[in-house]
């Protein structure tokens, strides 16, 4: 016999009034926001200042040149592309869909999930922080960002003709192609029995060493983590020392480093001296290390 549900208790006379005051504060907010979107609407469109007038011939003009841009050639021919290239996707894709083949594939996307949705839980909060961080090193670095761009924009331009040149042998290149992939799938046939054949049993004798190994790597884990848990002293104490030696440095590599620095600038000066000279002569060029 199933035990009897206990009977929740009701909320008291607090909670009541508590549940409609809050009700009534989300209740006056959404009238407040609703009266805010009406009236910048009125204030949009009204005839008496000119603006609503103003907005609407804005929008008559755009939808205007929307139009006649769509209407040119080069637009329909793009959107025929676009249509094609949509339909075909389609027609390709649309089979995919409904193959046996497909079976498999969304039973492993399935199980997948599965088994990735706690492992996101996990780790979500140390993905959180990692993004701050990784936001903020991309804020700190916003000053290298243009050069960055720049390189890879020129490495690109040095690529496109190299790409562009192996696309045209490809394309010329296409009955030699075939015949490698004729001869490949010819030579390969034959040899996926066997390879499934060794797979299976590759497989079994993994699983049995897997499952033999399996224990004494419990073992050995379990001592390691005692180990670690016993030196745990020793290495705190070690990464103090070692913080400590650093923050001791500090100020012998900061110094090292404007030091070194003025130099290169001294140097860089001197250099660029000797290589443009002064166009007068009997200019004396005095220069001074910052």
């Amino acid at each position: 016999m199933s035990p009897i549900p206990s009977i929740p208790s009701l909320p008291s006379r607090e909670d009541v009034v508590r549940m409609a005051r809050n009700t009534t504060d989300l209740t006056g907010q959404l009238l407040d926001t609703a009266g805010n979107i009406t009236r910048i609407a009125v204030n949009t469109f009204d005839p008496r200042d000119g603006s609503g007038a103003e907005v609407l011939r804005v929008l008559r003009e755009t939808t205007a040149e929307l139009a006649e841009a769509s209407a040119s050639p080069q637009a329909q021919e793009a959107f025929y592309r676009i249509v094609d290239t949509l339909t075909r996707l389609g027609t390709s894709g649309a089979p995919l869909a409904v193959h046996p083949v497909s079976e498999p594939a969304q039973a492993l996307l399935a199980a997948l999930g599965d088994s990735l949705l706690p492992i996101l839980d996990a780790v979500e909060p140390a993905v959180e922080e990692a993004a701050v961080a990784l936001g903020e090193l991309a804020e700190a670095t916003s000053p290298l960002l243009p050069a960055a761009a720049g390189v890879a924009a020129g490495a690109l331009l040095a690529l496109t003709p190299v790409v562009r040149a192996a696309a045209d042998v490809l394309r010329h290149s296409a009955p030699e192609l075939r015949r490698i992939a004729d001869a490949l799938t010819a030579a390969l046939a034959p040899l996926l029995p066997l390879q499934v054949a060794l797979a299976e049993r590759a497989a079994a004798a993994g699983a049995g060493v897997v499952r033999a190994g399996l224990p004494p790597l419990a073992d050995l884990t379990e001592a390691a983590a005692a180990a670690m848990t016993a030196v745990r002293p020793l290495l705190i104490a070690s990464e103090e020392l070692l913080v400590s030696g650093l923050e001791q440095l500090q100020p012998v590599l900061v110094a090292s480093a404007s030091r070194a620095g003025r130099v290169a600038r001294a140097a860089a000066v001197r250099v660029s001296a000797a290589v443009s000279p002064a166009a007068e002569r009997g200019v004396v060029v005095a220069v001074t290390p910052v």
